[in-house]
């Protein structure tokens, strides 16, 4: 009893069982995709109509400018030493406003530590401030 080594049958492979799950499967991610959840929103501001140039800014808009010389910081025009006392300007102008009046506006120097923005920014979301607004120097020059 010998077997012949001339076994003419060759392998077929059936992809019809591995495109139907293919199928099921870009529909589960069709369907599921559309649902899921955005946490980051980008708002990019509209361009200012050509009337609005020369009006004063907001006198409650909130701006803290960190300085690359003195290490200090400013609330609007408010000269302020350090974090806990921009802490406590912070909170004391924040309490009492509207939720949707409570947007303050970070400017720094694009030499400026990245560090130092992020303790400015814990500081103003412990203020109460939102949304948080960075902005760089040079930005106001045309």
């Amino acid at each position: 009893m010998s077997m012949s080594a001339g076994n003419d049958a060759t392998p077929n492979i059936n992809v019809t069982p591995l495109i139907d799950v293919l199928l099921v499967l870009l529909i589960i991610f069709m369907v599921i995709s559309p649902q899921k959840p955005h946490r980051f929103e980008a708002k990019i501001p509209e361009k200012p109509p050509e009337n609005m140039k020369d009006a004063p800014p907001d006198p409650l808009s909130l701006l803290v400018t960190l300085s690359k010389t003195s290490g200090g910081y400013k609330l609007n025009t408010e000269e302020l030493k350090d974090l806990n006392a921009l802490g406590e300007r912070l909170f004391s102008a924040l309490n009492g406003r509207p939720s949707d009046r409570k947007a303050v506006f970070i400017k720094g120097p694009r030499t400026i530590a990245y560090g130092e923005v992020v303790k400015v920014i814990d500081v103003v979301k412990q203020s109460g401030g939102s949304p948080i607004g960075l902005q760089i120097e040079g930005l106001d020059q045309n």
